[in-house]
């Protein structure tokens, strides 16, 4: 018998209440980075690499100040792959860069089934120092 009723014929049953899944909001992220590439190689070796893992270049250039802006999307279940393919390319991503990619992969491994077709979208600004120095003088003059 249930304790608000005095009829013998009802039996308590929990409501169910509809549980309702946030928006789907996709992951935006803002990154900056620093390479020591030139700008127009690596604007072709990032766009080629973001292609081959699974992503999608909405917007990409280069100025004459040697900054590069990139637009760019994916499906979160190949962010470690994206995030691998960052620093091969010899990105010096931000610390906030790191921590976020970071925690868009952690939560992406750990809930795979409820949000690995999510779009991710980043938006990264990276500043070329080619002509400043060279990569094999910084190879060269540092200690092991």
């Amino acid at each position: 018998m249930h304790p608000l009723t005095d009829n013998p014929n009802v039996k308590h049953m929990i409501t169910q209440q509809i549980v309702q899944k946030p928006a789907n909001i996709p992951w935006a992220i803002q990154m900056r980075a620093i390479s020591t590439e030139e700008p127009e190689l690596l604007v072709q070796r990032l766009t080629g690499a973001i292609l081959g893992s699974g992503g999608w270049v909405l917007s990409r250039g280069a100025d004459d100040e040697g900054i590069i802006n990139l637009l760019f999307e994916f499906e979160r279940h190949v962010c470690v792959d994206i995030y691998s393919m960052l620093i091969g390319a010899g990105l010096e991503l931000s610390q906030q860069g790191h921590l976020r990619f970071t925690e868009l992969c952690q939560c992406t491994c750990s809930h795979p089934d409820e949000c690995g077709t999510e779009i991710a979208s980043v938006e990264l600004e990276i500043q070329t120092f080619a002509d400043k120095f060279h990569v094999e003088d910084v190879y060269h003059n540092t200690p092991l």
